[in-house]
């Protein structure tokens, strides 16, 4: 898998609990225009199971997901083309 894909905007929501994790992530992918990508800074746990289920379930597609040396995950998330 590459580990620097193409991305418009950028979220941290390592400071974060479920469900302002996912909360956030909406917001910032309603900025985007359809088809942009958000890159999302999560950690492990709840927040990893949710907010991809979320994105998913919403239309948008999780082009993938990497573990970071410092226990946290980058998610590319791309905006669905409908929204």
């Amino acid at each position: 898998m590459r580990t620097a894909l193409e991305h418009h905007a950028i979220l941290d929501v390592t400071t974060e609990v479920c469900p302002l994790t996912w909360v956030k992530t909406k917001l910032a992918l309603e900025r985007l225009a359809a088809g942009q990508v958000l890159m999302l800074l999560i950690n492990d746990g709840e927040a990893l199971c949710n907010v991809p289920r979320s994105a998913k379930d919403e239309g948008h597609r999780v082009q993938a997901i990497k573990k970071n040396d410092d226990e946290t995950y980058t998610l590319w998330i791309e905006k669905d083309g409908l929204r």
